[in-house]
């Protein structure tokens, strides 16, 4: 396959050719042709880029989703965007056409639109509509059919015991059942976190507010403080167990400050008060959770256990039914934001863990550490040192059908050694890469000089129903000074061949649809 130009303009000047889908093992490039081989068994479809669209001036910290919003039979893409932190933009909310990456519409913001499209339909057209948060209290209902707007949150409760917090960032929303019978399901959310108060104090921190929306007008149906009136930045969780209970996790703390994993029920909640909420599991060394947990059965008694990892890399796995603890263990000396994925990584048909954490205390982290355990036991099986710290999650497919699912991540290649900001000279080089557990081999999807990916997960599936794997991945172009900046990015889809024998499980941030349970 040859090599392409990138299509950019005064943003995007004079970089190198992408090396895109060549795969290779650490040291090795194999050619196009033996990928078949060596991945999946040989089919006369090629891996091919079917589009890349690339977008001046904006960047993201949020993951693709995948819809069909045109009714073309062709799943498109919707995610959040913008420009700077606390600079509003035109872009703030783009969906792209899932045939040739054509923008199908975009929804303006006031800032950073960080969040990950939580996905209903509310217009009863057909086409799910797009939910969506953010920094500086930002929460979108947006038609997916026309982009147009269906309602946006307006904080107007100063005078309110407990909504007067509910005035920072929004986490992602997860879909619960209808609470206000009107027919459709609704969201639980939480915001929380100011982003000016200053690390390791308690100064100008204010609770987190757990809330129920209603997804048709978004008027709070519910809402509590969290039990310890600490911030909260993860996503809720929602599940229901074999026994009826309709359960609730949330946590408290950030990257310096401690905190709780909790457990409450939808119905606590719905009567406004989650003060006695169970304490599943605590980080006392300087902090919270941050990442969001998941929901799998560990144990094979069919009720869904918990699985959580503290911003300080302690890992919580505890029984859904009794709350008592499965495993616990903790990866020295590192930090983490990034979610789990799940999958069968060994032999025994217990869902195991996958995620990376960063060396070294934010923002002196010094590398990345991917890490893979057994659920049964949460005993390591696979660690490895690829690139520098971000905060992409994987996803993960059994890429070669050996009976083995593989992941694939995003990381980022530069000076570790520099830590993660204040550069003075930064060359950085992002790569999507596939670990496969079984061989132990680590291989690359695409690499492009000069661009990062700090923050997005990947999307994975059969985005046209031809039965096989297609990718869709971000990168960011990154000057020499500065990770964090917002300057041009790249969206591409990958169609590969990878025939796929089986659904995906666990193709996107929190999971297939978003919701961080695994069944």
């Amino acid at each position: 396959m040859k090599a392409f130009k990138l299509p950019y303009e005064h943003y995007f000047p004079n970089f190198e050719e992408s090396k895109i889908l060549k795969f290779m093992s650490i040291k090795t490039f194999i050619s196009i042709p033996l990928f078949c081989i060596a991945l999946v068994a040989c089919s006369t479809k090629k891996t091919e880029l079917t589009w890349n669209k690339s977008l001046n001036k904006i960047g993201s910290q949020s993951s693709p989703k995948a819809c069909d919003l045109n009714k073309d039979g062709v799943l498109d893409i919707i995610m959040g965007a913008g420009e700077n932190e606390y600079q509003a933009s035109k872009k703030g909310i783009i969906a792209l056409n899932g045939v040739d990456g054509q923008i199908l519409w975009e929804h303006p913001c006031t800032d950073q639109v960080y969040g990950s499209a939580t996905l209903l339909d509310v217009t009863n057209d057909g086409i799910e509509d797009v939910f969506i948060g953010g920094r500086s209290n930002q929460f979108y209902a947006i038609n997916g059919a026309t982009g147009e707007s269906i309602w946006q949150w307006k904080y107007d409760y100063e005078n309110d015991p407990v909504l007067k917090y509910a005035k920072y960032n929004f986490q992602n929303a997860v879909t619960i059942p209808d609470q206000n019978e009107d027919g459709l399901e609704d969201l639980l959310v939480v915001t929380g976190g100011n982003a000016k108060a200053e690390p390791n104090t308690m100064e100008n921190r204010y609770p987190g507010i757990l809330m129920i929306l209603s997804s048709t007008d978004g008027k709070v149906i519910a809402a509590d403080s969290m039990p310890d009136s600490m911030e909260s930045y993860m996503a809720p969780l929602y599940f229901e167990q074999p026994d009826g209970s309709q359960n609730i996790i949330f946590a408290t703390g950030g990257e310096t400050i401690n905190g709780s994993l909790y457990k409450t029920s939808l119905a606590s909640l719905k009567s406004n008060n989650i003060s006695s909420a169970e304490v599943l599991a605590r980080d006392t060394s300087g902090h919270g959770f941050i990442a969001p947990s998941v929901a799998v059965d560990f144990n094979g008694d069919n009720f869904l256990d918990i699985a959580a990892i503290s911003h300080g890399s302690y890992i919580f796995c505890i029984d859904g039914k009794t709350s008592k603890s499965l495993w616990q263990k903790n990866i020295p000396n590192t930090e983490s934001s990034n979610g789990f994925a799940i999958g069968n990584f060994n032999s025994d048909n217990t869902p195991d863990l996958f995620t990376f954490v960063s060396e070294g205390v934010w923002p002196e982290s010094k590398g990345s550490v991917q890490i893979m355990l057994d659920g049964k036991t949460g005993e390591t099986l696979y660690q490895n040192n690829l690139g520098c710290t971000g905060f992409s999650s994987p996803v993960i497919y059994d890429l070669n059908d050996d009976g083995i699912d593989d992941a694939i991540i995003s990381i980022n290649e530069y000076d570790c050694d520099q830590g993660f900001i204040g550069f003075t000279k930064l060359d950085v080089t992002t790569r999507l890469v596939a670990l496969d557990f079984r061989a132990k081999t680590v291989r690359t999807i695409d690499e492009l000089k000069r661009f990062k990916n700090i923050f997005s997960t990947p999307y994975i599936g059969d985005m046209d129903n031809d039965g096989y794997l297609d990718i869709v991945h971000c990168q960011y172009f990154s000057p020499d000074t500065d990770l964090l900046l917002f300057l041009g990015m790249q969206v591409k889809r990958i169609s590969t061949s990878i025939n796929m024998n089986k659904p995906v499980a666990w193709g996107e941030y929190m999971g297939t649809k978003g919701k961080g349970v695994f069944r």
